[in-house]
């Protein structure tokens, strides 16, 4: 990070830091939670079920290298060790024990509803500090109401028979 940059984040960056670290390991678990529920989901409409389930664990992988990026940027180091995202994780990981494709869409529906919190925060805490993070915050926000979105049509659509 540049010089001007790092004026303009200042003594806040470790926060930063901090809370990137905590979103980047809600992604890797969403990223598994997702990626291992398309391989065990049955049911009705399964294959539309897992080939959203498929897409939006790709996104959460994206989601993971762009807060690496940021968290390195920011002179940071991403969480190294897998068991660790447990102790930093907002979000929890809720292993996909039930495979039925409706179980598994409420389950990541509220997996969603809770990254979208944690973006809400996020962007909220460094508005004002860190105009990079702040725009990184608000573009994997989106990303995540539109998987609330999708997996929110897919259960209606479910439903709707």
């Amino acid at each position: 990070m540049g010089t001007k940059a790092r004026e303009l984040v200042g003594a806040e960056v470790k926060k930063i830091v901090a809370l990137l670290n905590k979103a980047f390991a809600d992604e890797w678990l969403a990223y598994y939670q997702y990626w291992v529920g398309a391989r065990i989901a049955r049911g009705h409409m399964r294959g539309a079920v897992v080939a959203e389930l498929e897409q939006h664990a790709g996104e959460e992988l994206k989601h993971a290298g762009m807060l690496t990026e940021r968290i390195i940027q920011l002179g940071g180091t991403p969480v190294l060790k897998p068991e660790d995202w447990y102790k930093e994780t907002n979000c929890g990981y809720d292993a996909p024990e039930d495979p039925s494709v409706k179980a598994l869409l409420k389950q990541n529906i509220k997996g969603e509803q809770c990254a979208i919190d944690v973006y809400k925060k996020l962007s909220d805490a460094v508005k004002d500090k860190d105009v990079v993070t702040y725009h990184l915050a608000l573009e994997i926000m989106a990303d995540e109401i539109e998987h609330e979105e999708d997996l929110e049509a897919l259960l209606e659509d479910m439903t709707q028979r």
